[in-house]
């Protein structure tokens, strides 16, 4: 188990795949307890029932999966097969742990996911287009792998949302590679959040592949 405590800031402070990979490493055997719980975090949960409640269903990709906070949500949903992918073999390893994904995938999203093209009717994404090096650049590598009509739900935290233009983007994608865009916006922590994040929010981008 790591001797460091999870620390929100140092997370938003990332700029690099290997700023997440040694930060997430150290991270990966406390994160559960020494984050999630303490921080009260509720993101994984509200993206993943906006995916069931869109209609998503498996086989689904959930990115970014850490130590599989969302994806255990998903399976408790009845949604499945789920395989993992994440940049850090760390969380990767503690998300295995759980039982709940078929297969783990350690990828950067920037440089792409490895698998075939169309290969998931559904996409999810908690917590991992946040403060850091993940932009809408890496959108377009998530459509390759989706099918037709696969759902999405990505949740996207709301200054970054802005800061890093993911409107014009996603509004550019209307025009033919995807539909029914909606944006709810949710919290990120729960009613036990301390701390200068605690009121943070997300925009969760629901979304199918045309």
């Amino acid at each position: 188990m790591s001797k460091k405590t999870p620390n929100l800031h140092a997370a938003y402070a990332l700029d690099t795949p290997e700023d997440h990979k040694r930060l997430y490493a150290e991270w990966a055997g406390d994160y559960d307890e020494g984050f999630a719980a303490l921080e009260d975090y509720q993101l994984h949960i509200h993206t993943a029932r906006a995916f069931v409640y869109a209609g998503g269903q498996g086989p689904v990709l959930d990115v970014g999966a850490g130590t599989g906070l969302c994806g255990a949500i998903l399976a408790g949903l009845g949604v499945g097969p789920i395989d993992a992918t994440d940049i850090s073999a760390e969380m990767l390893g503690e998300a295995m742990r759980k039982a709940i994904y078929r297969d783990a995938i350690e990828a950067d999203l920037n440089h792409g996911i490895p698998v075939p093209d169309k290969s998931y009717a559904g996409i999810v994404s908690s917590g991992t287009f946040t403060h850091g090096h993940l932009g809408p650049k890496a959108l377009p590598a998530l459509l390759r792998i989706a099918r037709p009509g696969a759902q999405f739900a990505l949740s996207i935290n709301a200054k970054h949302y802005e800061k890093m233009h993911f409107a014009e983007t996603l509004q550019r994608l209307t025009q033919g590679e995807i539909q029914n865009l909606a944006l709810p916006e949710v919290r990120i922590y729960g009613e036990l959040a301390a701390g200068p994040n605690k009121d943070d929010t997300a925009l969760i981008a629901l979304f199918e592949r045309t």
